[in-house]
């Protein structure tokens, strides 16, 4: 058993609520991320999503709460035989969910971001930004009740990056809880949102009242 990343992390994210997460590099971002999207479960503590401490949860019943979240991976984790389109498609086709409309929505958010020329592109000869984009794309398809994303704007420029904010603060809009991690400070201040900040593991969140999600929670290297 490694170092724990996270320690004694305690705060609540109110339910369609938009919390940016900040921190410098090694302060836990990314191992927040991943327990909040459960990619990771905690290795004590509780963390409660949807009202439901997760590790009362049977493994059975995690891939249900999992299509509730939507990703966005620093790494992308792109599909690499697939094309851009397929990519995006793919939580349709595993949800079961199959139509020309539904193709349609695909297309119509792949030009909103900005790869409408692109949509038959295999990641390998697609750019950073445009992976990126591509797993934005992906997360947000089956409007999900959270949104994680880390890092989001981190390999597109300036004018894309805001363009891929207000998706996410559309989706805000209409009630999805939306947790981004980011560096980008400039970010932050055009678009307010409460912060959540860690540094070495901890959370320094001054005046900050959080829900949905709450701690503490540990997290094991």
């Amino acid at each position: 058993m490694g170092p724990e990343v996270l320690q004694d992390v305690t705060f609540r994210i109110d339910r369609g609520a938009f919390r940016y997460i900040k921190g410098p590099s090694g302060a836990g971002k990314s191992s927040l991320l991943r327990l909040l999207s459960l990619g990771r479960l905690p290795s004590r503590g509780e963390l409660r999503l949807f009202g439901t401490d997760v590790r009362q949860i049977r493994r059975a019943e995690l891939p249900a709460l999992r299509r509730k979240i939507g990703v966005v991976f620093q790494d992308f984790r792109l599909i690499p035989h697939l094309t851009a389109i397929e990519n995006v498609l793919l939580p349709l086709h595993l949800a079961r969910i199959e139509s020309h409309r539904s193709e349609a929505h695909v297309r119509e958010l792949l030009e909103w971001v900005g790869l409408g020329k692109r949509m038959e592109a295999k990641p390998s000869t697609l750019s950073g930004g445009e992976q990126q984009r591509v797993a934005i794309a992906r997360a947000v398809i089956l409007s999900p009740e959270i949104l994680v994303a880390d890092e989001p704007t981190g390999s597109v420029d300036d004018a894309i990056g805001r363009r891929l904010v207000h998706l996410f603060e559309q989706m805000n809009a209409i009630g999805t809880t939306v947790i981004v991690a980011t560096h980008n400070e400039e970010l932050i201040r055009r678009t307010p949102h409460e912060v959540l900040e860690l540094d070495r593991g901890r959370v320094n969140d001054p005046g900050a009242r959080p829900a949905g999600l709450d701690g503490p929670a540990g997290e094991d290297a």
